[in-house]
């Protein structure tokens, strides 16, 4: 067999390129939303499948394998929670801290529109680290990496760069477990209590 010959995928094929983009871009945004309510493990791909109106065997013709497309998932919301923190910490004109409180209370109101059952995607695959592929190990920390340059570069302005990295590392770690106090106490003064926290730590 020609060893670059691309495999057979299973499932009938899309009728038109567009359809096959439309599909894909389905399975995408409904598999965000599913991981950012449960693990990975526990997101049935029969579940999305109906959601997108994909026949059961098709799922295959647009991802090569369930690994495959939990790090598209992955890449999809690290791309939208950039744009998020580029949005609220690039506001050069107002001050780190007062940015950083912009995107808390924007984080927090987004997790009340879906009455706190959604959390972080990033946050939750690490939860279940042990029964996944190594692959999305580098992926996350790869994640959490950009979002410690983001919010330095914007603490960097009040605090200067060694200390700016200290206090976003500090800030994305403590910043997990608020979200899954948030979801669990379906309110969120867990969010608010610790950024309280962090500003008492790094001074006004």
């Amino acid at each position: 067999m020609d060893a670059t010959a691309l495999p057979r995928r299973r499932g009938r094929p899309p009728r038109a390129p567009d359809s096959h983009a439309q599909t894909r871009e389905h399975l995408v945004r409904a598999g965000v939303a599913a991981l950012t309510e449960q693990g990975f493990t526990a997101t049935g791909l029969d579940g999305l499948l109906r959601a997108a109106g994909v026949p059961k065997g098709s799922f295959y013709y647009y991802f090569e394998s369930k690994e495959a497309f939990g790090l598209e998932l992955i890449d999809r919301y690290a791309a939208y929670f950039a744009a998020k923190l580029d949005h609220w910490f690039g506001q050069a004109q107002v001050p780190p801290l007062e940015r950083l409180r912009h995107f808390v209370a924007d984080a927090a109101a987004g997790m009340a529109r879906h009455d706190f059952r959604r959390g972080c995607l990033i946050g939750n695959l690490g939860q279940e680290l042990a029964v996944l592929p190594d692959t999305y190990r580098q992926a996350l920390s790869a994640v959490l990496a950009s979002w410690e340059t983001r919010l330095a570069t914007c603490l960097a302005d009040q605090y200067g760069q060694d200390a700016a990295r200290r206090y976003a590392a500090f800030f994305w770690t403590g910043w997990e477990g608020a979200v899954l106090r948030a979801r669990l106490e379906r309110s969120p003064h867990p969010l608010h209590l610790f950024l309280d926290g962090f500003e008492a730590m790094v001074g006004q």
